[in-house]
């Protein structure tokens, strides 16, 4: 099921908070099933409240999710069947949240299937009266591994924060006699790898971290302003990965001798830079599955079989043969040798960005006249 086509998808309508919780509790059946089954027990408790505001019924008193339940039972509210659902949700995700034990695929569907109980009873008694019932859907398999675990968990914990500070918003505007606007934004299509892992700032300007990056090697020479910088803050350990990198790049030129603070701009325009660069080859490298390549920065040659057993020769790449002894005398005699990440090699000798660009240019020539 694509991620513009999810199954809860009917869930917007009426909440759009709601149908972001699901999408990610479908992606997580076959991906995590402790997560799925623990937030799940989130998206009932959360049904649960909306029924209670909508019946106008008080839960002062109610301290947790099985009194509120029982608080709806004395109201005569849940059909049996939908009960039964919730309890069955509620004590799989209290399990879960407790229970270090492996959980099964088959558990986490169970859980699924008792949530659609409740969503469609939920559904035909407080959505739109034009509302059509959705037959019942298992996951597709091929809906799993697209988020791996930590970015699901960062998903479903962005979701919590995300309707804690809507909650404490519609509290104040309750407390000052203020219109409580009910509509919600849009539900955000965030493809796998994509979430908001953090942000860097620097000097009032923000940049978002993606998560496929929270670990990424920050290479000094693809940092064209702040190159030396970068490389002299590695040596203090502080911007070798991502991760590295503190949250304002702010009074970071004082953690090594010699750099002023004109040199965290230029790190931090580079970092935007780098970051732009890396979605553009995972944009490709998605789009061309299977396929061997060769960056440098944003550009690339796709590595065929011809252009990979071009000896790195003179014969075939001239003006720079020092660079290609070097080359040999680490064992790369073919251009199928060569790292994925060019850049890397400026690390050679009397090297330097320059000099990879133009063997980069020269392969991409050869590539085009073959």
């Amino acid at each position: 099921m694509s991620n513009n086509n999810y199954f809860y998808k009917f869930l917007e309508p009426l909440s759009k908070d709601l149908a972001l919780l699901a999408r990610e509790l479908e992606y997580s059946v076959f991906t995590s099933p402790r997560m799925m089954l623990t937030h799940a027990r989130a998206f009932i408790e959360d049904i649960i409240n909306r029924v209670i505001k909508e019946e106008g019924i008080s839960d002062i008193g109610c301290s947790g999710l099985n009194e509120r339940i029982y608080l709806l039972q004395t109201y005569d509210i849940l059909p049996v069947d939908v009960r039964d659902s919730v309890h069955k949700v509620r004590k799989l995700g209290n399990e879960a949240a407790h229970n270090t034990k492996v959980y099964r695929y088959s558990e986490a569907l169970v859980s699924w299937e008792s949530l659609y109980v409740l969503v469609n009873w939920f559904m035909k008694s407080y959505g739109p009266k034009n509302f059509e019932i959705v037959s019942y859907q298992e996951p597709a398999i091929e809906s799993a591994n697209k988020y791996d675990s930590q970015e699901l968990e960062l998903r479903f914990n962005q979701w919590q924060d995300s309707l804690l500070q809507k909650l404490s918003q519609i509290a104040g505007q309750v407390e000052n006699n203020v219109a409580v606007l009910e509509k919600e934004p849009d539900v955000p299509i965030v493809v796998p790898g994509e979430t908001k892992l953090r942000s860097i700032t620097y000097k009032g300007e923000s940049l978002d971290i993606p998560y496929f990056l929270r670990d990424a090697f920050l290479l000094p020479q693809r940092f064209e302003n702040a190159e030396r910088f970068m490389i002299a803050l590695g040596g203090v350990q502080q911007a070798r990965i991502m991760s590295e990198l503190p949250s304002d790049l702010e009074g970071i030129s004082q953690h090594v001798k010699r750099y002023k603070e004109d040199k965290e701009a230029q790190l931090f325009y580079d970092l935007q830079n780098f970051i732009s660069e890396e979605r553009t080859r995972r944009k490709v490298m998605h789009e061309r599955k299977g396929e061997l390549f060769l960056f440098f920065r944003s550009e690339y040659i796709i590595l065929t079989e011809n252009i990979a057993q071009i000896p790195l020769t003179e014969k075939y790449f001239t003006g720079f043969p020092n660079f290609l002894r070097q080359l040999q005398e680490d064992g790369m005699m073919k251009v199928g040798q060569l790292p994925q990440e060019l850049l890397i090699l400026a690390k050679y000798d009397r090297v330097g960005v320059g000099t990879v660009r133009k063997l980069f240019l020269q392969m991409k020539e050869i590539q085009g006249s073959i």
